[in-house]
Formats: structure tokens, sequence, C-alpha cells
């Protein structure tokens, strides 16, 4: 029964950040924007949060101001996609693979100074996950049960008809990926603030790559974002529980999650669904283009 307890905690604890990741990524793709630069957000918020905690105190500093950094970080990496691919129309995938890299790039190289440094004050666990949870069941009822959702989910759907309508396409898309942002910093915040208080360069292992799979997984919803994040935290749980207890090379285990993002993933095309996706994902929007 405690193993079953212990594992379910640190399944929680694993899939925060995939949770908090997800979110966003899901607000954003149900306003018809796919934002595959998650990983390189969550990597810049890790790196604001780390740096005003550390900066801001003798060892200790202001937690809360690191958060709305990392948040404001991951903010404005976002506002950089947002501006090439709602403002200029470029290829949204291209721009989120090379927002990734750069956050990537950028987090590595201004974080020398910062590895291998504590923070002496580690934050529990418990209010980021409970406030993940509550984001998730908040945003469920927002898009479905609210005139703001239903604008949202419009102007993903069909922004033609969005913008007839009088809804602000362009504003809510910049709002959905901004908030995407904001989600993807956060994550990175719980990481260098609450799971591992300390920087490492490339510490968000993947991490947001199987946050956006996991939007997909879950059919663009944050109900099942819950759920879907357990999940795949249960197996990053399993990854370092099983290391170890066999002769299978422990490289299997540490590549059991990625594998299943793919199995998970072939297994949700097989069932359609890739059919839950927003009508206009992906797609630029111009007044009075057809």
């Amino acid at each position: 029964m405690d193993e079953i307890l212990n594992a379910f905690t640190r399944a929680l604890s694993f899939g925060t950040p995939l949770l908090l990741a997800s979110l966003g990524a899901i607000v954003s793709e149900r306003a018809g924007v796919v934002n595959l630069g998650v990983e390189g957000m969550m990597a810049v918020g890790a790196l604001a949060g780390f740096a005003v905690a550390y900066g801001s105190g003798t060892g200790d500093g202001n937690l809360f101001l690191a958060v709305l950094a990392a948040m404001g970080a991951g903010t404005l990496a976002a506002m950089l996609h947002a501006f090439v691919t709602i403002t200029l129309r470029a290829n949204q995938f291209v721009s989120g693979l090379a927002l990734s890299m750069l956050g990537l790039g950028v987090a590595g190289l201004l974080g020398k100074r910062f590895e291998g440094v504590p923070l002496f004050n580690q934050p529990p666990e418990l209010p980021f996950t409970a406030l993940a949870i509550g984001l998730a069941l908040a945003l469920a009822f927002v898009l479905h049960a609210t005139r703001w959702g239903l604008a949202l989910r419009s102007v993903g759907e069909n922004p033609a008809a969005a913008d007839a309508l009088g809804i602000n396409v362009l504003g809510v898309r910049y709002f959905a990926v901004g908030f995407g942002g904001a989600m993807a910093g956060l994550a990175g915040a719980f990481l260098s603030l609450v799971y591992r208080p300390s920087w490492t360069d490339g510490m968000t292992a993947g991490l947001g790559w199987i946050a956006v799979a996991l939007v997909i997984f879950v059919g663009w919803s944050p109900f099942r974002a819950i759920f879907g994040s357990i999940f795949f935290g249960l197996l990053y749980y399993l990854q370092f529980r099983l290391q170890g207890q066999s002769g299978i090379p422990t490289e299997v285990f540490a590549s059991l999650p990625y594998l299943l993002v793919i199995l998970v993933l072939a297994l949700s095309g097989l069932r359609g669904q890739q059919g839950n996706a927003p009508e206009s994902l992906g797609k630029p929007y111009q007044r009075g283009e057809r």
C-alpha cells in the first residue's frame, strides 16, 4: 500500500510541469495556433525563475517574484512566436521548432553562471500541484460554459465566422499564445525552484515535447489532461524506480516515456482522436481571405 501511495505521489510531482505546460498548449491550439516551442519556453522560464530567486535574496530570495519572472519570460518568448505566426503569418510549425531551439540555446548560454548553484529555500510541491489541477478544472469550465470560451473555440474552429460575429480574432490568438507561454514558464519554474531547486542546462529533458504530445493524447481537453499528466508522471517514476532492478540496460527505462509517447499517439490516431483537433489549427488568418 505504501508503495502504491508513493508511486501516486511521485506521479503527481512528475506530472505537474506536464499538466501546466499542456494546459497552455491546449488554450493556444484551441485558438488555432500550434506552438512547438514549449520546450524552449520552459527552459527560459526555468532559468528566469532560478535567476530571480537567486538574485533577489541571500540564497533564498523572493520566490513569488521568481515565479512571476518565469511566467514573464515564457510569455515574452511566446509573443515572438505570436508576432511571427499571427501578424507575419509564417509557418507555425517552423516558428515553433525555431523557438524551441532558440529558447534552449539562450537558456543554456545565459545560465552557465548558475550551473551547480543550489537554492536553499525549496518551496513545497503540493501548492503547485493543486494550482495545476485547479487551473485545469477552471479552464475546462471556461472553455465549455462561458462566452469567452465559446469565442476562443470559435476562433480556432472558424476564424472567418468568428470575425463576422465581431470577435477580435488576432487579439484572441495573441492572448491564447501568451497564456501558453506563461504556463510553459510556470512549468519551468516548477522544475528549477521546486522539483530540483537549481539550474542545469537541459533540465527540461524533453518534458516540453511530451506536453505537446499530451495535448493530442487527451483530445485538447483540460480535464482529461489531469489524468494524462498523471499517467506520464507515473511513467517517469517507473523509469527511475525500475532502473537497476533487472538486467535490462538503464537506457531502455530512460527512453520509456518517449517510446510510449509514440505509442499513445499512434493509438490515438487509430481511434480518430485527431478528429477533435480545432478545424483551423495551424492555419493563419487574414480578414477577407478565403
